[in-house]
């Protein structure tokens, strides 16, 4: 309510990721035009090894914690290289789904024998906090898939500086970053000719009218994507197709034709900004792994 009461009217791209949001993510990661996924899969199969070391950094004991964790498709090749070298680690994945939790904790033990899950599942922060509590042990944080992306530059490092007050000297973080390229590539990822992105965003809808008691009509809304190369921000919004009036449970909200609700942004980075980043949030850059392309960039930061 206080996202659509603003003008211009938002919403929180947290809140995409119930159960179907899940499967419609898994979609538009597997299909052609999204290359992130692959890219970044890419780094974790074929430098595996290489990134096992730098994580461990000299320890052979520590927790191992996954931000925004999904199903852990990428960084279960990190967990079977660390399990492979006998490495003394717990690997604690914090999603906001619920059912990607239960999913992880059940599974992944099975395929990765001798692994030990730890679910926590609930806001970044409050689970950062949790897993300190849980233990004391040295922390390597991940976050993959361009997640950093998810918000402005200046409100990333915002986030880089919590997460580094969230740790101890000494600690590594990894992060995902996708590269500033071709505009057409990636404007192409975000607006896939099978729709899934289309899905995704006005599947928020769909979930507002089943939890909140809404009624909006998705057919008089449509996805529309942009991608600015001069600062590298890919945007998505919806866009009322017609006047239009939603009522979420005893309150209503009006909608012009034409107006815009902001959904997402996925900002792209260059190398530059990625270092500046890492030394306003605390952290010192130790390493970086591309992809073959160098369209992604997984860069290994250690808390100062």
């Amino acid at each position: 309510m206080d996202g659509l009461s603003q003008s211009p009217k938002t919403l929180n791209s947290k809140y995409f990721y119930d159960e179907k949001g899940d499967k419609l993510f898994q979609q538009i990661m597997d299909c052609p035009e999204y290359y992130p996924t692959d890219c970044e899969l890419e780094i974790f199969k074929n430098k595996v090894q290489d990134l096992a070391i730098t994580l461990k950094n000299g320890f052979n004991t520590f927790d191992l914690v996954e931000l925004g964790a999904g199903d852990a498709t990428k960084s279960s090749f990190l967990l079977k290289e660390l399990v492979d070298t006998n490495v003394d680690f717990t690997y604690m994945p914090i999603d906001i789904s619920s059912s990607m939790i239960s999913y992880l904790e059940t599974n992944l033990p099975k395929t990765i024998e001798g692994l030990e899950v730890k679910g926590l599942n609930g806001e970044y922060f409050e689970m950062l906090e949790k897993a300190n509590l849980i233990s004391s042990r040295k922390k390597v944080v991940l976050m993959l898939g361009g997640n950093i992306g998810n918000d402005t530059p200046e409100n990333a490092i915002e986030f880089c500086r919590k997460i580094s007050s969230c740790l101890q000297e000494g600690d590594l973080v990894l992060i995902g970053f996708d590269l500033k390229k071709n505009p057409a590539t990636i404007l192409a990822a975000y607006n896939d000719a099978a729709g899934y992105t289309r899905d995704f965003n006005l599947n928020l809808l769909t979930r507002i009218n089943r939890e909140l008691e809404a009624n909006f009509n998705l057919d008089q809304f449509e996805h529309y994507p942009t991608y600015d190369p001069a600062n590298g921000a890919c945007k998505s919004y919806l866009i009322s197709k017609t006047n239009q009036t939603v009522s979420i449970a005893d309150r209503e909200i009006q909608f012009d034709k034409d107006e815009y609700v902001y959904m997402e942004i996925s900002q792209k980075y260059d190398v530059e900004q990625i270092n500046k980043m890492a030394e306003l949030s605390g952290f010192k850059p130790v390493k970086h792994f591309f992809d073959s392309k160098s369209w992604f960039l997984d860069a290994v930061w250690q808390k100062k």
